[in-house]
C-alpha cells in the first residue's frame, strides 16, 4: 500500500479489524481491477469475461477463477455460490462494462450495438438478484453526460430502489498516481450507509510522469525487442514513417513535417483539429490516455519523447500502473503486440482498483 494511501486511511475512524472482503469482477478482462483490489487485500473470488483468453493473464495474477461466460447468462444465483457463507464477510460486486456503446457515437446509434448497450442493465439485474453489501463500477466519463434517462441514471436508480447509497464522480488519473491523462467514471454503492472515494493522493507538482515511468527502460530502436523483457517490444515502421518520427521534434507532432511527408487527411480541414496523431510524449508531464492502439505512433500521440519509435507494450502497461511481474502471457517470448495493446488498453490501471479498494475498506471501518 502507498505511503499517501496509508496517510488517508489514518486520517478515518478504525473500528476493529476489518472483516473478509470477497470480490467477484464482471467483465474483468486481464485483471487490471481484481489485481488492484487483491493488492489492498481482498480476496479476489473469481472474474466473468467473454474474451477466452483473459484467462491466463486473470487467474495468474489475481488469483480469481476465470468464468467465460457472458453476463446475460450469468445468474444471481450462480454468483452467490461463489461468495463464502462466513459471517460478517463483505461481498462487494465490481464491474467494468464494454466503455465503447457509453461513447457519443454509439449513444446516437444505440440500435447498431445493442447488445452491448444493455450490459449495464445486466448488471443492475444481477445486483437486484444478490444484493451484494457493495458495488462498484469503473466506466467512460461520457456515460455520466447522457440525458436523465440514460443508462446510467437507470442504473443509479436500481440501486437506490434496492436501498443502496451511491456516489460517481469522474476521476483525473495522475490525481491519483497514475502516470497518463485518464479521465474515468467510477461509482460506489452501499447498503451500509454513505460511501464515497478517497481524495486524491497527488498534487499537480506530484503528478508521476513519462519520465518518472519509462525513462531507465533500455533503449530500442523500431521493430526491436528487448532480450531480458519480451514485453518490451515495439511495432516495426515503414521507410515513410521513419522519416516521419524522425523528423517529429521532441514533444512535436505531425504538424511539424515538411509537407512532402503529410498524410492525405491532414491537409484537409475536417484533418487538422487531430494534432496529436504521430506525436511525441513529453518527459516531465503525465502520459495521454493508454488505448486499444496505443503502440501505434498514427493513433494518437504514442511517439516516445526521443527515441524514434511508438511505445512498446511494456511501456504501456507501465502507464497503466500494472507491475513488471504481471504475467500477460504463458510465453512472453511470443508476445502478439496486437493482443497486448488490447489487453492493456481495455484494462482499468490496477492503482485505480487499489484507490477504489481502499476507500472501500475507510467506508466498511466507519460503518
Amino acid at each position: 500500500m502507498s505511503k499517501i494511501i496509508m496517510e488517508v486511511e489514518r486520517g478515518h475512524k478504525r473500528r476493529g479489524r476489518l472483516p473478509q472482503i470477497e470480490v467477484v469482477d464482471l467483465f474483468c478482462g486481464i485483471g487490471g481491477l481484481s489485481y488492484g483490489m487483491k493488492t489492498a487485500g481482498f480476496n479476489i473470488l473469481a472474474g466473468f469475461d467473454t474474451d477466452w483468453t483473459c484467462k491466463y493473464a486473470y487467474e495468474t495474477n489475481t488469483g480469481g477463477h476465470f468464468f467465460y461466460k457472458d453476463v446475460k447468462k450469468i445468474t444471481g444465483e450462480e454468483i452467490q455460490r461463489l461468495y463464502s457463507k462466513k459471517k460478517n464477510a463483505i461481498r462487494v460486486l465490481a464491474g467494468c462494462a464494454p466503455c465503447q456503446p457509453f461513447s457519443t457515437y454509439a449513444h446516437t446509434n444505440k440500435h447498431k450495438d445493442k447488445d452491448k448497450y444493455n450490459l449495464l442493465y445486466e448488471f443492475g439485474r444481477i445486483v437486484k438478484e444478490i444484493h451484494p453489501e457493495i458495488v462498484t463500477m469503473e466506466n467512460v466519463p461520457a456515460i455520466a453526460s447522457f440525458k436523465l434517462k440514460s443508462v446510467l441514471a437507470d442504473f443509479v436508480k436500481v440501486l437506490h430502489e434496492e436501498g443502496y447509497q451511491v456516489d460517481y464522480q469522474v476521476v483525473y488519473c495522475p490525481d491519483y498516481g497514475i502516470p497518463q491523462t485518464r479521465k474515468r467514471l467510477v461509482l460506489l454503492a452501499s447498503r451500509l450507509g454513505t460511501i464515497e472515494l478517497i481524495p486524491p493522493t497527488h498534487k499537480k507538482e506530484e503528478y508521476v510522469t513519462v519520465r518518472d515511468t519509462i525513462e531507465k527502460l533500455p533503449p530500442l530502436k523500431a521493430g526491436e525487442a528487448c532480450i531480458s523483457d519480451p514485453l518490451h517490444r515495439c511495432r516495426a515502421l515503414s521507410d515513410l514513417n521513419l522519416r516521419r518520427i524522425n523528423v517529429t521534434p521532441y514533444g512535436g507532432s505531425w504538424k511539424d513535417w515538411p509537407k512532402e511527408l503529410l498524410l492525405d487527411c491532414h491537409k484537409r480541414k475536417s484533418g487538422k483539429s487531430f494534432g496529436s496523431v504521430y506525436g511525441r510524449m513529453v518527459w516531465d508531464e503525465p502520459a495521454p490516455t493508454m488505448t486499444t492502439l496505443c503502440t501505434g505512433i498514427g493513433n494518437g500521440r504514442f511517439g516516445h519523447p526521443i527515441q524514434d519509435r511508438a511505445i512498446s507494450a511494456r511501456e504501456a502497461a507501465l502507464f497503466q500502473t500494472f507491475p513488471t511481474s504481471y504475467r500477460f502471457f504463458p510465453n512472453e517470448q511470443e508476445v502478439s503486440l496486437t493482443k497486448a495493446s488490447r489487453y492493456i488498453g481495455n484494462a482499468v490501471p490496477p492503482r485505480l482498483g487499489e484507490i477504489i479498494a481502499e476507500s472501500i475498506k475507510i467506508h466498511i471501518r466507519n460503518n
